[in-house]
């Protein structure tokens, strides 16, 4: 077990009418393997029959959380009752089941949006069961770790020996005789707990978590709206530049950038329209291009053109590199795009440097095609 101490390590799992799981999970995490992984904090999400299952059979009293605790002499674990998450309908009443459409978007945000608080924290390591509940709730908690999991995150399924897997008495293998009912076939047979098998199924994940907008990655936000920004970035690219109403669309996300930004964004498309993507900055020339562009969105008796023609202007009058005036803008320009798609998407539109090319060389990854200049 890692004796790191900026990481608090969290069990979350999804449980129904079976709490055992956690019991389950937390022996094989603990007590099985050969380096034990204890965590600080048990976290469930469940309905409300399953909460009053999981405190009941795991919490009242000295029930079968703590005596597994003390069993194996495990170091303090919080697992308030505080820590089982309920799901909620539209009005905020405990979902009891799920059992509609509406009830499956419902439970999906609200793992989502659960997970996702607790990845928050850098220094939170957190190990995610999906071997409760029903199979809907173990497969929006899997995607929700694709979409928010981080490097040191884990999944994983639990899997208990025959008879004690489907057994409602057994919660882990005891490490002294414990006998419990079961069954064979017609017949009923006694079995003793501590002969159990209970091993962890791990389950590798794609991690999305890089690849979504800082803005999902730290607000609230539905897992259809999550899932639908991932699956944007995966199609082809389309940029529209409304000139008039100055507004930047990307995946019909709307970018914001300032004036100066929106007109070198402006410039490059207008470029790229054309088919003359390559853009060498530090051309004197080339820059003069932008100077013809300036009007559609700069008064030219503006402050705005009078600070481009200070900077920009001299550089060129003095033929200095025009490059060092682009260069900040272009950061700022990818930037927005990130922010708004998230890195992997933004990729399609940011302003990129050739490979083997100079430095001072820019291109917009686009297309004609792919770009709608709009100026009525």
């Amino acid at each position: 077990m890692s004796d790191d101490k900026n990481h608090r390590r969290i069990l979350l799992a999804v449980t129904g009418l079976t709490p055992q799981i956690v019991t389950e999970t937390l022996y094989a995490l603990a007590c099985h393997e050969c380096e034990p992984w204890i965590p600080h904090e048990v976290h469930l999400i469940t309905t409300a029959t399953g909460a009053d299952n999981a405190r009941l059979n795991l919490l009242a009293g000295e029930r079968w959380f703590h005596r597994l605790c003390s069993d194996y002499q495990l170091p303090p674990i919080q697992f308030p009752v505080e820590n089982i998450h309920v799901l909620i309908d539209s009005e905020g009443k405990p979902l009891d089941d799920i059992r509609t459409q509406e009830h499956n978007t419902l439970a999906a945000d609200f793992i989502t949006d659960t997970l996702r608080q607790l990845t928050e924290n850098p220094a939170t390591e957190i190990h995610v069961s999906i071997a409760g509940g029903r199979k809907t709730m173990g497969y929006y908690l899997g995607y929700a770790l694709s979409l928010y999991g981080r490097p040191q995150d884990r999944l994983s399924h639990v899997l208990v020996s025959d008879p004690y897997e489907t057994n409602r008495n057994f919660y882990y293998p005891t490490p002294y005789e414990h006998p419990i009912h079961s069954r064979r076939g017609d017949k009923e047979i006694t079995v003793d707990a501590r002969h159990a098998q209970v091993d962890l199924a791990n389950i590798p994940f794609v991690q999305l978590r890089d690849g979504l907008p800082e803005r999902l990655r730290t607000g609230k936000a539905s897992f259809t709206q999550v899932v639908a920004t991932t699956n944007r970035g995966l199609k082809e690219p389309k940029l529209i530049v409304n000139v008039r109403h100055r507004q930047v669309w990307a995946d019909d996300e709307e970018v914001n950038l300032s004036k100066t930004e929106f007109l070198i964004l402006l410039w490059l498309a207008a470029r790229a329209v054309r088919d003359e993507r390559m853009t060498d900055w530090s051309d004197p020339e080339v820059a003069q291009e932008l100077f013809n562009v300036a009007p559609q969105v700069f008064n030219t008796d503006g402050g705005d053109y009078q600070r481009l023609e200070d900077s920009l202007g001299f550089r060129i009058e003095k033929a200095l590199e025009p490059n060092e005036y682009f260069q900040p803008h272009k950061t700022k320009i990818n930037k927005a795009f990130a922010h708004i798609l998230g890195k992997r998407a933004a990729e399609r539109y940011m302003i990129t440097t050739p490979k083997k090319k100079a430095g001072t060389q820019v291109f917009l990854p686009l297309a004609p095609e792919q770009i709608e200049i709009i100026k009525t």
